[in-house]
């Protein structure tokens, strides 16, 4: 299977927030956001693998910076990490001042898709090849989350987390 780049799987959508999409502080609604990023994540998985894919993780979501009603919110999402059938995505949030065209990244989130075929069972993916180093930094830590991840869900021993004994104990 073919090598890809995390440029190839790279999708930048634009929202803007409309009253509907706010609470009663006239910020967005939280969960409007994790809609729109699971969608942006999702169509990138997609080009990554070209396959169906689920979401099997919401792995972090960074609330940093509230978003005003009328804002343009810009959500780039690109593969930062693939396994064998499992994708990591990694979201950036971008808000744009409407009146000055600034803009500030807000919020971030990490998602996990698998591949699945017509009954759901797992598919292999394209192994990823990082190219920058913001790309390299995601990809390498990418590994730690997931082993983190499976000792919390009692999948893998902590013993066996051969990347977070390097990040903790200084072994391999």
């Amino acid at each position: 299977m073919k090598s890809k780049t995390p440029k190839e799987s790279l999708t930048i959508q634009t929202q803007i927030v409309l009253p509907n999409d706010t609470n009663t502080l006239g910020n967005l609604f939280g969960g409007q956001l994790l809609q729109w990023m699971d969608m942006v994540a999702s169509i990138s998985a997609h080009r990554h693998c070209k396959r169906v894919v689920v979401t099997a993780s919401v792995n972090n979501v960074s609330f940093n910076n509230p978003i005003k009603h009328a804002s343009l919110v810009t959500l780039e999402a690109k593969v930062s990490r693939a396994f064998n059938s499992s994708m990591e995505v990694f979201i950036d949030v971008w808000v744009e001042d409407p009146v000055s065209g600034e803009k500030v990244k807000c919020n971030e989130a990490i998602y996990t898709f698998v591949a699945v075929d017509q009954n759901g069972s797992p598919l292999p993916v394209p192994p990823l090849v990082p190219e920058t180093e913001e790309e390299k930094k995601r990809f390498e830590a990418a590994l730690r989350r997931k082993q983190l991840s499976l000792i919390l869900a009692g999948k893998m021993k902590p013993g066996e987390a051969s990347e977070l004994k390097a990040l903790f104990i200084g072994e391999k």
